[in-house]
């Protein structure tokens, strides 16, 4: 098979959560276990950090993945979902894997997958774990996909792990409840491995703090030992125990949020610095300032037009909604034009429930099976005062909206990340 061929055989022949949804999604480590064992257990040929949590676990990936590169470590990385290209997944310093070890992978191990019969996001893990292993990486940055505790993710034996904002998402799976949710992104902390946790929340502290000690291993709340101190909207002095740390920082990652990931992150950088690992300020700085560049990261607060001014996120819940109208809210604009989609999984009311009544909406519908039906999404954002149009195609409706926008107007793409991946 060519690339496109393997592409659909993986597409159609293994569940994909990306596509599905919950049908796809599977609370159990053994087909991973399995399939890894088949490769000869490739997760424990490489050092590796661990991230998971619910907002903040993919800038922060990308965050720290652009630190080790910049302070010259061969630094894999792996993240989920992509935008727009398969190989996005899995990167090594910020070069997507090859087309052609896709396509090698698939066809070397299709006993192994017909026996196994995995998911596509197991599959994908594995193939992961596979590269990093035969590239001889220093080090992989491993995003948890969904979860954590059975997460396929879960089988690695990290230097650190890293968890950064609880909020609710994907309840059907995880669980109701705040601390639901929690106590399955704690499933990632282990035995004699540090733990850092980003952001102190009040009904998610004492769950973290209660599993590392009977995990008997040390707990890190980032908070409690670095701060950041602003000067104007985009310059950081960061103070590590009292004392200055980082000055003159401008963060390529926008919004407040990305303070608390970064916090989260350079708790890391200081573990894995005693643990032997190299990283100077300015590599440091570098990582900071140039991640974008550096891991090829897209879809957060992504400018994809200067004129009508057009600003895509994929902030997909209620806790990301409120960050992105807190942004919003910093932009000078005379009237706001909102492209949203989104898809039929989530808890739709809550997300519109924050969104300005007096946008003007452009409501569309991704190209995926999970996708909300457009005339539904528009009756429920009518029963939270949103008005606006239906136009199904996502680029349709973004040409439509900067058509319609006036000079100073503001155009938004956002509430799933496959209307964001169509989008760019």
């Amino acid at each position: 098979m060519n690339y496109q061929e393997t592409l659909a055989f993986m597409f159609s022949q293994l569940p994909m959560y990306q596509r599905l949804g919950q049908t796809a999604f599977k609370k159990d480590l053994t087909n991973i276990s399995l399939l890894c064992e088949a490769l000869g257990n490739p997760q424990n040929k490489f050092k590796s950090v661990h991230i998971g949590g619910t907002n903040g676990k993919g800038s922060s990936s990308h965050l720290l993945s652009a630190i080790l590169q910049s302070a010259g470590y061969k630094t894999g990385l792996y993240t989920s979902p992509h935008l727009k290209n398969y190989t996005e997944r899995i990167k090594i310093n910020g070069n997507e894997v090859s087309k052609d070890f896709v396509v090698a992978f698939i066809a070397q191990n299709k006993i192994h997958i017909e026996k196994i019969k995995p998911s596509f996001f197991e599959l994908t893990v594995a193939m992961a774990f596979d590269f990093f292993a035969k590239q001889k990486v220093d080090v992989a940055i491993i995003e948890v996909g969904l979860g954590g505790r059975l997460d396929s993710t879960n089988i690695i034996s990290p230097q650190v792990s890293l968890i950064t904002n609880i909020s609710l998402d994907h309840q059907q799976m995880l669980g109701d409840t705040i601390e639901e949710i929690a106590f399955e992104k704690a499933g990632i902390i282990k035995e004699n491995t540090p733990i850092v946790i980003s952001e102190k929340q009040e009904k998610t502290t004492a769950l973290f703090f209660k599993t590392s000690q009977e995990k008997k291993t040390q707990i890190h709340f980032a908070s409690d030992n670095f701060e950041i101190k602003t000067k104007g909207e985009e310059h950081y002095a960061i103070f590590h125990n009292e004392k200055p740390y980082l000055t003159g920082i401008s963060l390529a990652l926008r919004g407040e949020h990305q303070q608390k990931n970064l916090l989260g992150v350079l708790q890391v950088v200081e573990i894995v610095k005693s643990q032997g690992f190299t990283i100077s300020n300015l590599n440091l700085k570098k990582g900071i300032q140039e991640v974008l560049e550096l891991t090829r990261f897209q879809g957060r607060w992504q400018v994809i037009s200067q004129s009508p001014l057009t600003i895509c996120d994929i902030g997909h819940n209620e806790d990301a909604i409120q960050i992105i109208i807190k942004q919003l809210a910093k932009i000078n604009y005379q009237k706001l034009h909102f492209v949203i989609g989104t898809v039929n999984d989530k808890d739709v009311d809550k997300m519109l429930n924050q969104l300005p009544k007096d946008a003007t909406y452009y409501f569309c519908q991704a190209q995926i099976p999970r996708a909300l039906a457009v005339d539904e999404l528009q009756q429920k954002a009518e029963q939270h005062q949103l008005k606006g149009k239906i136009i199904p195609d996502v680029k349709t409706a973004i040409l439509t909206a900067q058509n319609e926008a006036q000079e100073g107007d503001l155009v938004f793409v956002g509430g799933s990340a496959f209307v964001v991946a169509e989008a760019i």
